[in-house]
Formats: C-alpha cells, sequence, structure tokens
C-alpha cells in the first residue's frame, strides 16, 4: 500500500474548478502584485482569525521578519522564544541582529514552557515567540499575561496552526502579532510560498502595509525600510479559494488523529513503546472525539524508540513518515556563538530524538491508516 506524507494532488483534483476559476480571473485582470484578490483574502482571513487586521506577505518567514522589524527589534535586543521548532523562528531575530533566547519545551505538548520563560527575562527582552507547534496552541493565556506584566510584544508563530482555538480565539488573536505560512504543506497551503500576519492594532497594521512595500508610502516616499514582501494575487486567489473548506479539511485531520489513536492503542504494542500525541481535552480526562479546537494537527507526531529505524521500515512499505528538526535549533552550528551545551534544554533534544510525523492529510483512507498502524505493529513485534 502507497501511503504519502501528503497528497496534494488528492485536494487540487476535488477543487480544481475552483481554483482554475480563480487563477483565470487573475490573468484575465493582469493585476499580479497586490490589488483586489489579495485585499480580499486579507479581510477574509482577519474574519476567520478574528483580528481587525490581515496583511499577506510572500511567507511565513518573512511574517516573523516583519513582525519583528515592526517593533523595532535589532542588534542589541533578545527575543525569547523554543528551540524546537522550524528554523526561521530563531532565524527570523538572528537576521535582525538580535539574540535568540531559548526556553525548553512542554514534553507532551512540544510547546514552549511559560514555567520557564519568566527566569529568561532581562531588561533587553523585547519579545516572545511562541510557536503553536504542528497545530497545537501555546499555552498563550499564561505567555500573554506575563508579557504584559513586563512590557513585551508578543509575536504568535502559527505558521502551522490556521484556525487552531482556545477559549473562544484563533491562533494569530492572541498576541500582538500572529505569524501564518501557506507554504503547500500546509492545512491552508498555496501554490508556491505565501504568509500573513493578523494584528487588532491598527497603528501596527499600517506599518506592516509599508514594510511589506519596502516602506513606501506614499509611492517613492519611504519613511521607513522594509523590503518586497507582498503576496502574490495568483497566490491569494488560490488561498481564497481554500479558505472557504479549511474547516472541513480540518475537521477531517482531527477524525483521523482519533482514528490513528484507537488504532496504535489497539495494535497490541508493549505499554510505553508508541507514544501519541495529545489535547488539552485528553490531558483535562476528557475523551477526545476530535472535537478538541486546541489543535488543528498539521502533523501528527508520535514518540517511538529506534526512531530513524521505524521510518526506514515505513518508507520500505511505502508509507511516507517525517522526523521533523532532528537538530534543536540550540545545537544548530550557526548558533554555536550561543554557547549552548547537550543537556542545556533537555525536553527538546528528547524531542529531536524521538518524534515521527505520519500521514494525517483529510483524504486518508481507512485503510491507509490501518496499513500505516499495521505496519508500526509489524515493526515492533519482529
Amino acid at each position: 500500500m502507497n501511503v504519502p506524507l501528503l497528497d496534494l494532488k488528492a485536494q487540487y483534483s476535488a477543487i480544481k474548478a475552483e481554483i482554475d476559476n480563480a487563477v483565470a480571473e487573475v490573468f484575465a485582470s493582469q493585476i499580479f502584485i497586490l490589488g483586489p484578490k489579495v485585499q480580499a483574502f486579507e479581510q477574509a482571513c482577519a474574519a476567520y482569525c478574528g483580528t481587525a487586521h490581515a496583511v499577506g506577505v510572500s511567507s511565513g518567514t518573512d511574517a516573523l521578519l516583519m513582525a519583528l522589524m515592526a517593533e523595532g527589534i535589532g542588534p542589541g535586543d533578545e527575543v525569547i522564544t523554543s528551540p524546537y521548532t522550524f528554523f526561521a523562528t530563531a532565524g527570523s531575530i538572528a537576521r535582525l541582529g538580535a539574540r535568540p533566547v531559548f526556553v525548553d519545551i512542554v514534553a507532551h505538548s512540544f510547546n514552549l514552557d511559560p514555567g520557564q520563560i519568566a527566569a529568561k527575562i532581562t531588561k533587553r527582552t523585547k519579545a516572545i515567540i511562541p510557536v503553536h507547534l504542528y497545530g497545537r496552541m501555546a499555552e498563550m493565556a499564561s505567555i500573554t499575561a506575563l508579557a504584559s506584566q513586563h512590557g513585551l510584544a508578543v509575536i504568535e508563530d502559527a505558521c502551522q496552526a490556521i484556525g487552531a482555538e482556545h477559549q473562544g480565539s484563533r491562533a494569530g488573536g492572541f498576541g500582538d502579532y500572529g505569524c501564518f505560512s501557506f507554504f503547500p504543506s500546509k492545512n491552508l497551503g498555496g501554490a508556491g510560498d505565501g504568509g500573513l500576519i493578523t494584528t487588532s492594532d491598527a497603528s501596527r497594521a499600517a506599518r506592516l502595509v509599508a514594510l511589506r512595500n519596502h516602506g513606501m508610502e506614499p509611492k517613492y516616499y519611504h519613511k521607513l525600510i522594509g523590503g518586497n514582501f507582498r503576496l502574490d494575487a495568483l497566490q491569494a486567489a488560490v488561498l481564497h479559494v481554500k479558505l472557504r473548506h479549511l474547516d472541513a479539511w480540518t475537521a477531517a485531520r482531527r477524525r483521523n488523529a482519533v482514528r490513528y489513536d484507537r488504532l496504535l492503542r489497539a495494535a497490541d504494542l508493549a505499554p510505553g513503546i508508541v507514544t501519541l500525541p495529545t489535547t488539552p481535552c485528553a490531558e483535562a480526562g476528557r475523551a477526545d472525539t476530535g472535537q478538541c479546537h486546541c489543535h488543528v494537527f498539521n502533523q501528527y507526531v508520535i514518540r517511538a524508540p529506534r526512531r530513524d529505524e521505524l521510518r526506514a521500515f515505513l518508507a520500505a512499505r511505502g508509507i511516507g513518515a517525517e522526523i521533523y528538526y532532528p537538530v534543536p535549533l540550540h545545537a544548530q552550528e550557526c548558533f554555536r556563538y550561543l554557547g549552548h551545551r547537550p543537556g542545556d534544554f533537555p525536553a527538546s533534544e528528547r524531542a529531536a530524538l524521538e518524534t515521527l510525523a505520519l500521514p494525517i492529510y483529510p483524504e486518508l483512507s481507512d485503510a491507509q491508516a490501518e496499513g500505516v498502524v499495521a505496519a508500526i505493529r509489524d515493526f515492533f513485534k519482529k
């Protein structure tokens, strides 16, 4: 059985007519840079995320970079974030000459540990970037309260978590900024690179609009030094179509996660061999039937011993699986200057050694999921 990690062809075939029509409209208009398609998509995203403003940008990486730029963060400043995340989170901080200050994760959620943040705050700290990793919301109530107490900006790295909810608010609506990626593998993925920044602060939104177009306002007048961070109209058109389907796709991902949970628990594996991802509902002792909206399962990530061998075994069976972040950021060669050593962030280091993402795209069939779990069972029974 062939089970790819992600099947974008299945998604496209289901909405092909809508996508093709939207793209044709852009070509007919010949408006490819910003314009009405981008504006319409921004308005729809702001409404979806529950924020007053949304600014379309060129990628999730540029969204993080622009949010930091909008706060004037640069040399001598510090920004607190996680060492267990995609490189762009900390890379954007370093690109501006600021210093990434790492705080370890909570083992079961893979997200920033709020209890360890206060000890890392100094007079040079300017912001906190919590990451909603794999689609699960970070503990934003604690993080925003601490940030408010110390006068720090909060920039949500929500690149994997569009649509995730907590206490009635969606990802991107808790902090001063929410940063999203529309890389094709995301829950809302474009036909190439793209990103978005949400905010409910009008002055911040205006600054972002200027920054994404070389700091130009009005044309050829520059009060700021920005860059070319614009979202293409073609991408906006494709993403606007997909946004209408996002909640249905998210519901399917949640159902797939519940199905994996059931199948893996029934797989007759030795206790503790495979650790399943959790949701706040499950941690509170409530049965998770796919209705826990704090997690949108951009990835379904298990922990397993002999992880690399398991991945190779699955590949031999035609099953896609991925190791996300095998080297935590504090251990990357480019961040050697920060002076960290093995053992500084034990939860992140353990996650890097044990985690494996299984296919969970919305179109995954019962038979495919059963095949994935059967292969995992066979590996550990072998």
